[in-house]
């Protein structure tokens, strides 16, 4: 699924619970207060091999040894669960809240550590059952190297195919209920979409998991639910379509496939230093999940980037980067279009504001923007937009927008933020007066995250 060397994402992690329930539970688990002796065998960045383990404590007097093999190693076709729990479900949720926990950091699963004593046995079990597999498979040559590239090949291709066999299995499915009709979704319920979920699952295609299951919640999402899931099941559809052609896609569109499908890619640009401005920082939270999303901005190369933190059972992320600091650092963005999704590296040093901000357009180049963005990525959700000169007002209807100060056009705000307390902070920095709004643009309007005035230097949150 992933090297060791680059942890998962929490949302990756759930993506492999085998029903709602287990996601649930798992997410209870994440946290580390029922885990002892945690730790992982990842060794080095660019290792592709590993396992993780770890104490649950449970009702009973001793605790559940879980173990998870990550999938990465030598002739693995995927990863791998072990645990003394009774339950019969793969992975339990005691292995969901142990990679959960991995998913964190090093600071609650330490990595580069001995497997301890009780796991080393089925650990080694596995290791020899892989290593026979790549002999097997080998041509002559020695099966006991710990990292053969013809074998990791070979992993490849063996999860492509099943990945291709998932979306073949998916597009008959929407097939199917295109043909019988929208309507037999809502008598279905949530079952038909988990069901698919878990398919895709058993696929190692944890993307589409994640958007199948978005499927099962648009029937129950009130008036206008058919449209809603028409287009969704259109963007599901192009998807596959996608992978079922990447090797006739551009390269970026191609990795842009690979990405929404669930195939994280380890390989990132060549880190960028710059002294980066804090342009925003918000939360999103499903329940089970919380979601960071931090906007920065290159002062030099003016380049704008997105970092991702996730929590689970109610943690905050772990990254933490309040609005207007400056940071002087090296960043690293993920290949695929638009290449917006980056991790942050080493640090040098931060400092306040000193006035430096995004170059803002007027609406029009705001929305050529977007529109470019989305054609490279149909699937993308929003796009970092700054717009220059704009004035927070109401059109004729009585919805907020942002229209340029000559009010010749204008770009809705989306629902939400006409009805959050930010909308009333920006109209407060505004006074009526031109200012300039970084923000996220979507399908459903603009979503304002920051703004500043002539006189104002640091960027004002509204989130």
């Amino acid at each position: 699924m992933n090297q060791l060397g680059v942890r998962w994402t929490t949302d990756q992690v759930l993506a492999l619970a085998p029903d709602a329930a287990s996601r649930k539970a798992g997410s209870k688990l994440g946290g580390p207060g029922p885990w002892s002796g945690t730790g992982s065998s990842a060794g080095a960045e660019d290792s592709d091999e590993g396992a993780v383990w770890g104490l649950c404590k449970g009702s009973g007097s001793k605790p559940y040894q879980t173990i998870v093999d990550i999938g990465g190693g030598a002739g693995s076709s995927g990863p791998g669960y072990t645990c003394s729990c009774p339950s019969r479900k793969f992975p339990c949720k005691h292995a969901l809240g142990l990679l959960l926990l991995w998913a964190g950091g090093d600071a609650q699963v330490p990595a580069g550590q001995a497997p301890p004593e009780w796991a080393e046995p089925w650990l080694a079990g596995r290791q020899k059952r892989a290593g026979a597999e790549q002999t097997a498979a080998s041509e002559g040559g020695s099966g006991s190297a710990p990292a053969d590239p013809e074998a990791a090949r070979r992993r490849a291709e063996r999860r492509a195919q099943r990945i291709t066999a998932g979306a073949t299995e998916l597009e008959q499915r929407l097939t199917d209920l295109l043909r019988g009709g929208l309507a037999q979704a809502e008598r279905s319920g949530y079952g038909l979409w988990e069901e698919t979920a878990a398919r895709m699952v058993d696929a190692q295609a944890p993307g589409l998991a994640a958007r199948v299951r978005e499927l099962g919640a648009i029937p129950a999402s009130g008036s206008g639910w058919p449209v809603r899931l028409l287009e969704a099941c259109a963007l599901l559809h192009l998807l596959d379509q996608g992978w079922l052609r990447r090797d006739a896609l551009p390269d970026d569109l191609a990795a842009t496939v690979r990405s929404r499908v669930g195939l994280p890619s380890p390989d990132r640009e060549p880190p960028l230093r710059d002294h980066w401005l804090v342009l925003s920082q918000y939360d999103t939270a499903d329940g089970h999940l919380t979601t960071r999303r931090i906007w920065l901005h290159g002062t030099r190369s003016e380049r704008t980037v997105l970092l991702l933190s996730y929590g689970a059972a109610g943690r905050a992320p772990a990254l933490a980067l309040p609005t207007g600091r400056v940071l002087d650092a090296a960043v690293s963005a993920y290949p695929g279009a638009g290449a917006l999704r980056a991790e942050l590296g080493e640090q040098f040093g931060s400092s306040e504001s000193d006035g430096t901000r995004p170059k803002g357009v007027d609406v029009t180049a705001g929305l050529a923007a977007y529109g470019t963005a989305l054609a490279a990525d149909p699937w993308l959700e929003s796009w970092p937009v700054t717009l220059a000169e704009v004035i927070p007002t109401r059109d004729p209807d009585g919805h907020w927008q942002l229209a340029d100060a000559e009010g010749k056009s204008a770009l809705p705000l989306t629902a939400h933020a006409a009805a959050s307390p930010g909308l009333w902070r920006l109209v407060a920095v505004s006074g009526g007066a031109p200012v300039t709004v970084f923000g996220e643009c979507g399908p459903t309007g603009f979503h304002p995250l920051a703004t500043w005035t002539t006189e104002r230097n640091e960027p004002v949150p509204l989130h």
